[in-house]
């Protein structure tokens, strides 16, 4: 099976991680410009009343086209809180939810300064929890050509 090129994800759905679980070798696009309303900074998940979208805030200059590796995370509306709250009521009920929150929940207490590191933090975590131990290389120039964009 082929090399696959992933860009960094909040909470990335199922489809990622099958991906992950597929390919002997995993390229993470960092370089590439930050395109807004995507996956990057936002996720989806199945919330009490239907599906909930959760959106971390960040900060960068607007006037320019800067690389999702220097996309800051903001501070804005203490999002970090809302968020974790916004899973513990959508799963809390749900099985094995004790199990994994202990190792989810504190990420968003780390302090990250970037959304990048924030993403692959949750990756490596959920990874871990589903015994996946992808080879996972960064991009640093140009994509090889033996890769496939998800």
């Amino acid at each position: 099976m082929n090399s696959v090129l992933l860009t960094s994800a909040y909470l990335p759905p199922i489809q990622y991680f099958s991906k992950i679980y597929g390919a002997p070798c995993i390229y993470m696009e960092t370089c590439e410009h930050y395109v807004k309303q995507t996956y990057r900074n936002r996720a989806l998940i199945a919330g009490p009343n239907g599906v909930q979208a959760l959106t971390i805030p960040v900060e960068h200059e607007y006037n320019k086209r800067p690389a999702t590796r220097d996309i800051r995370l903001s501070d804005h509306g203490n999002w970090q809180h809302l968020h974790r709250n916004a899973l513990q009521s959508a799963y809390e009920g749900s099985p094995f939810f004790e199990y994994y929150a202990d190792d989810l929940l504190p990420i968003y207490d780390k302090g990250h300064q970037f959304l990048v590191d924030f993403n692959e933090d949750f990756l490596y975590t959920i990874c871990d929890l589903l015994s996946l131990t992808p080879n996972v290389y960064c991009v640093i120039a140009s994509c090889p050509e033996s890769a496939r964009i998800i």
